[in-house]
C-alpha cells in the first residue's frame, strides 16, 4: 500500500525574516539531509499554499509503502532548526492511502450479515 502523508505548515516570523538565500541554505542543509538519508524509502514534494488559504502556508506531500519512514523523516525534521527554532510549526498530519478502498474490496468480502468477513488465503 502506498501511504500519503499531507504535512500543513505554517512559516514563523522568524523564518520570514531570514533572506531567501538563508532560507534556501537551511532548506538545503536539513531538509536536504533528511530526504537523502531516506532515499529510496520515501519521497517528498512540496507546496507553497500561503496565496490561497489562511491557516497553512507550505504543505509537504510524503509518500512511503512503510510509514516508519515518515515518522523517521519526522523526527528528523523535528531535530533541526526548521522545528526547534522554530521556523515552522506543524499544523497537521493528514495520513492517506492511496486507493485503499479499491485494496479494500480485492481482498474483503462481505459477510451473509453484511459485515466485512477477513482475508483468506
Amino acid at each position: 500500500m502506498n501511504y500519503s502523508f499531507f504535512v500543513l505548515l505554517r512559516a514563523l516570523p522568524a523564518w520570514l525574516a531570514l533572506s531567501r538565500e538563508a532560507r534556501k541554505a537551511l532548506g538545503d542543509e536539513h531538509l536536504g539531509a533528511a530526504l537523502a538519508s531516506h532515499r529510496g524509502r520515501l519521497t517528498m514534494r512540496y507546496f507553497d499554499a500561503e496565496a490561497f488559504t489562511a491557516p497553512c502556508s507550505d504543505v509537504m506531500m510524503i509518500e512511503t509503502q512503510d510509514p516508519k519512514h515518515h515518522y523517521y523523516f519526522m523526527e528528523q525534521l523535528r531535530d533541526s532548526p526548521l522545528f526547534s527554532v522554530p521556523y515552522f510549526e506543524l499544523l497537521n498530519v493528514i495520513t492517506t492511502i492511496e486507493d485503499g478502498y479499491q485494496a479494500y474490496e480485492a481482498t474483503s468480502q462481505p459477510a451473509s450479515d453484511g459485515t466485512a468477513a477477513t482475508e483468506t488465503n
